[in-house]
């Protein structure tokens, strides 16, 4: 991009502008950057919902976790369409745990007292983590449709009947 400055601005000695340093870094690989954030949230998943024996990195084939490690601005064979049919029924049994945990939390919690889950999730007011299980199977080649099933049949099994119904 061609930057105009006014004749002012020429002559002025100092540090180099932020735009400057800005527009001499190279470009970051998009696709990249999303595998990074799956992964992220992936951990997150799992630290905030208290999973045990989740393995994270098998979520991954062994494109998907040599990516992990390099520049964000090289350009890197990522997982293809065609993905291992064991690696897919770690991640599905992943996301269905993601779901399930999320659920029993939050009727345990509203069990021992009238809690929502705003409340009882304080910095992650408006997080469904059902609906961001659902929204990872995307990122995952799982079918959204069997989170969400699993996500009814969960709420039906606590007794939270008026939620699985909607």
């Amino acid at each position: 991009p061609v930057l105009d400055t006014e004749d002012a601005w020429v002559s002025v000695e100092g540090p180099v502008s932020i735009v400057e340093l800005a527009l001499e870094q190279r470009r970051i690989h998009y696709p990249l950057v999303e595998h990074q954030f799956v992964l992220c949230t992936v951990l997150y998943a799992i630290m905030r919902l208290s999973l045990k024996g989740v393995k994270p990195l098998s979520l991954f084939d062994s494109k998907g976790k040599n990516a992990f490690f390099k520049d964000l601005t090289s350009i890197q064979l990522l997982p293809s369409g065609d993905m291992d049919p064991n690696v897919l029924s770690v991640r599905q049994q992943f996301l269905l745990k993601v779901v399930s945990a999320a659920v029993q939390t939050l009727c345990s919690s509203q069990k021992d007292r009238e809690v929502s889950e705003e409340e009882y999730f304080p910095f992650e007011k408006g997080k469904n983590w059902p609906t961001l299980a659902a929204d990872l199977a995307q990122y995952l080649q799982i079918s959204e449709d069997l989170v969400r099933r699993h996500y009814v049949c969960e709420l039906y099994s606590y007794g939270m009947d008026h939620l699985g119904e909607e």
